[in-house]
């Protein structure tokens, strides 16, 4: 057994994982979706991401290319939530703004089954 593997394995499933945790519930409803569980998926996802450098297989490629999308828009859904919270100081978020932020959130959870897709026909693909 691989442990490298193991780790990527791992990193990239908890990182869609955490995703889909931050964004199930109603979308309407902001106490269903706390912060800490956002900021838990954007510190794994950046983890998979860094572990996906230095792979130069086209596959790596596409790897890091789902990271940085899922990155991307999970950094601009804290970065709506912090806007909401710290500058516009509104104490609680309404279902608009929540809205934006699980869409985000969501956009960013595709990228990551696109890289759980990826691992898996990788996956499938060593092991014939």
């Amino acid at each position: 057994m691989n442990l490298e593997k193991v780790v990527f394995g791992f990193f990239i499933i908890l990182s869609c994982t955490l995703n889909f945790g931050f964004v199930i519930g109603d979308i309407s409803r902001p106490e269903l979706h706390h912060p800490s569980e956002l900021f838990m998926a954007v510190v794994v996802n950046l983890i998979a991401t860094v572990l996906k450098f230095g792979d130069r297989t086209h596959i790596g490629a596409t790897h890091l290319a789902t990271s940085l999308v899922a990155m991307l828009q999970l950094i601009g859904a804290s970065l709506v939530w912090m806007w909401h919270v710290y500058i516009a100081q509104q104490p609680d978020l309404d279902a608009s703004s929540m809205s934006v932020i699980v869409s985000l959130a969501a956009g960013a959870l595709l990228a990551n089954v696109v890289s759980v897709i990826l691992l898996i026909g990788e996956t499938l693909r060593h092991t014939r």
